[in-house]
């Protein structure tokens, strides 16, 4: 890893924008007064937040509102009901009305699927009848790991299935002081060899302090893989290259790469226009010159990416950036899903015309995937029978291992855009089906 050399210019310092500097973001990008008042409203509820390089690198304030970069960081009308919104404003404009704005806000989150697929009622392991706070062990193999100082971002995605991270609610959120919970449990569960440290985005931590919950890792042998899951280099690449501890963690990156195991960056990347700047690329050839290896994925969101243009250029971006197209993700059923959903026929078509655009090298990358309540399922096309037309659909990860890998198929609908939207053929064996309607036997990755 080599150091960058000194810049005759000190480099920008992390500042994150929030709710309360909407009016200074406007004055700063000629907001009109009508999208102001909508995000005002909208973040009371989603959370919002960004920083100064996403406002000037990466968002076209030419283009605004539908320009993606917004739509992707800023919340939008139509991200609420117009009633609920409505409600809002009329309850934020009379400081007297404040405790019913609270109770309308935690009234709407509750209606907003705050935590999708079963996540705190299926994923939280336990020990001696004790859940386990910070972790999720859905499947077999791998663990989740919610370090407490990671659960913020550099700036929020308006799509993200995890904004119930975000809001402040302690009953709603995944979080670990320290990771201490985490090796016992994996001392106890040796099948464990794979540990995703999740968020939020726990490359907001300080190299010292993410030290603290990834060192420890290194003393388990079965752990051979450890994934950190971030948007740092889409949001914040100075991470990387110019922040103060930057060098410090590509040297701890180093050091993990060096014990044995492999150190994956799981990178977001939602629009090719986060890898077009400089600094998104240097961020990437930093980090693996490490001897890590950075796998990008995201989901496929309406408004931002639905587009078969825009994923053959993101990837084409990916690979010549030397990361690995590995997912595009369908849109969970969860916050503003109403206005990202893309339906699952049309996932199938723009996914398949970017793909047939890629180079052989690019085509490792697999979609349009669900992370639905029994696992990962692929949507691989639509067959055409004389019994009508069908959803070709695969488990690539379950709950229950013994059905990974395994077909299986679901009427054709252009409109679904979930599993629980699909009716299964009634051929469908009985395991598969048990598992895709909920009332499948106890996983075997979360024992309890």
């Amino acid at each position: 890893m080599t150091a960058e050399p000194p810049a005759s210019a000190a480099p920008p310092r992390f500042r994150a924008y929030g709710p309360r500097h909407i009016d200074t973001i406007a004055a700063r990008h000629g907001l009109p007064e009508e999208i102001r008042e909508t995000v005002r409203r909208v973040s009371l509820v989603l959370p919002f937040r960004v920083n100064e390089y996403v406002l000037d690198e990466l968002i076209d304030w030419d283009d605004v509102p539908g320009d993606p970069m917004f739509q992707l960081t800023f919340p939008q009308r139509g991200m609420l009901s117009r009633d609920d919104e409505d409600r809002l404003a009329k309850l934020s404009a009379d400081p007297a009305d404040t405790p019913l704005l609270r109770e309308a806000v935690q009234e709407i989150r509750g209606r907003l699927n705050p935590h999708p697929s079963g996540q705190q009622q299926l994923n939280v392991p336990s020990r001696d009848g004790a859940e386990l706070p910070g972790l999720q062990h859905k499947y077999r193999e791998t663990v989740l790991y919610f370090p407490g100082q990671g659960q913020t971002c550099h700036a929020y995605c308006t799509y993200c299935f995890r904004w119930a991270q975000f809001i402040g609610d302690a009953d709603l959120r995944f979080a670990v002081p320290d990771p201490g919970g985490l090796i016992d449990y994996l001392g106890a569960h040796p099948e464990v060899h794979d540990v995703l440290v999740t968020g939020g985005d726990p490359m907001v931590m300080s190299t010292e302090r993410l030290r603290g919950h990834l060192e420890p890792l290194l003393r388990l042998d079965p752990v051979r893989t450890i994934r950190i899951g971030t948007k740092s280099v889409a949001y914040w690449p100075q991470r990387y290259v110019t922040d103060p501890d930057a060098d410090d963690v590509l040297r701890l990156f180093e050091r993990i790469a060096a014990s044995g195991r492999q150190l994956a960056v799981m990178a977001h990347f939602s629009h090719p226009r986060e890898l077009a700047t400089d600094l998104a690329r240097r961020a990437l050839a930093r980090i693996r010159a490490t001897g890590a290896v950075v796998y990008c994925q995201a989901p496929l969101i309406a408004h931002v990416n639905d587009d078969a243009r825009v994923w053959s250029e993101l990837w084409r971006a990916e690979l010549a950036a030397g990361a690995v197209p590995y997912y595009l993700f369908v849109e969970r059923d969860t916050g503003p899903y109403d206005y990202f959903k893309v339906p699952l026929a049309r996932a199938v078509e723009i996914f398949a015309d970017a793909y047939r655009t890629l180079p052989g090298l690019a085509r490792t990358v697999r979609g349009p995937v669900m992370s639905a309540t029994p696992g990962k399922v692929a949507v691989d096309g639509v067959e055409h029978t004389p019994e009508g037309a069908f959803f070709q659909l695969r488990m690539l990860q379950a709950r229950q291992p013994a059905l990974v890998g395994r077909p299986f198929r679901a009427r054709y609908s252009a409109t679904a855009a979930w599993l629980d939207e699909l009716d299964l053929d009634p051929a469908t064996p009985a395991d598969l089906a048990a598992a895709v309607r909920g009332d499948a036997a106890p996983t075997e990755g979360n024992p309890r």
